[in-house]
């Protein structure tokens, strides 16, 4: 089995995209053997309230049992409380927050509240560093990149919380992972599609230091193409075992939590 925890619907503001509708999700996923996709609304993203994008979500998980529903959640509005409610719900694998998109202090005081809240009810936070490569970045693009002694912060805003962190690179990961205690690392899961394979090996390289515990299967699609993601894998060259714990255990288990 392979989930994709790190898929989007919907348009990208900044140049035109293939695909960002359900229907050219799926065939993404049959293309590439992709079983199970995570999926949060790319448009609203860029929107002032990302929650409006939550109903087509779970509107089309509701058609799709494939395709499993990530809303948006701004811990800055007064609704943040009942998203995380409706996610339970609807069994949300985990709520997306992207603070640097959204304006909001990524480290302060209402981050700090959504960890609490997520935590409390066995929801997984989901994060992206950034979206696109900053050399070809629009000049409207203004958002900054998710910085590792935040996701630092927020993983210790609360002993229950646990995050999967998307877009990240190797030295990224190795200043959280390496800055952290033991028990703050196990509750971080980061996806791969931003972690460069063969010829640097940085994939490897992390998965041989840090852990196949602390990795899953991520593509990015549509912003990013899937295939990157698959070959990584395929020339990644470990043991059956850690491969599953990449491409669906570790998922999984995240998503489970105390739930």
């Amino acid at each position: 089995m392979r989930i994709d925890v790190n898929a989007f619907i919907g348009q990208f503001p900044f140049r035109r995209i293939e695909g960002g509708t359900a229907r050219g999700l799926r065939d993404s996923m049959q293309r590439v053997g992709i079983d199970q996709a995570w999926v949060s609304h790319l448009s609203s993203l860029y929107w002032r309230d990302p929650t409006e994008g939550n109903p087509e979500l779970y509107e089309i998980a509701a058609t799709d049992p494939a395709l499993r529903p990530v809303p948006a959640v701004h811990p800055g509005l007064a609704n943040w409380s009942e998203v995380l409610d409706r996610a339970v719900e609807r069994q949300a694998p985990a709520v997306r927050v992207d603070p640097t998109f959204y304006g909001v202090d990524p480290a302060g005081a209402v981050m700090s509240a959504l960890a609490r809240g997520a935590a409390s009810r066995g929801l997984p936070l989901m994060l992206a560093v950034r979206l696109e490569d900053g050399r070809q970045r629009h000049p409207n693009d203004g958002a900054a990149e998710l910085a590792p002694w935040a996701v630092r912060s927020l993983i210790r805003a609360d002993p229950g919380l646990r995050l999967i962190v998307t877009h990240a690179d190797r030295e990224f990961i190795e200043q959280v992972h390496w800055g952290a205690t033991p028990a703050e690392s196990a509750r971080l899961l980061w996806d791969i599609c931003w972690i460069w394979g063969p010829p640097e090996d940085h994939l490897e390289h992390l998965v041989r230091t840090v852990g196949a515990d602390r990795f899953c299967f991520g593509t990015g699609m549509p912003v990013r193409i899937p295939e990157n993601s698959v070959a990584k894998l395929d020339l990644l060259g470990i043991p059956a075992a850690d491969r599953a714990k990449i491409e669906h255990e570790n998922a999984i288990r995240q998503a489970a939590g105390s739930r």
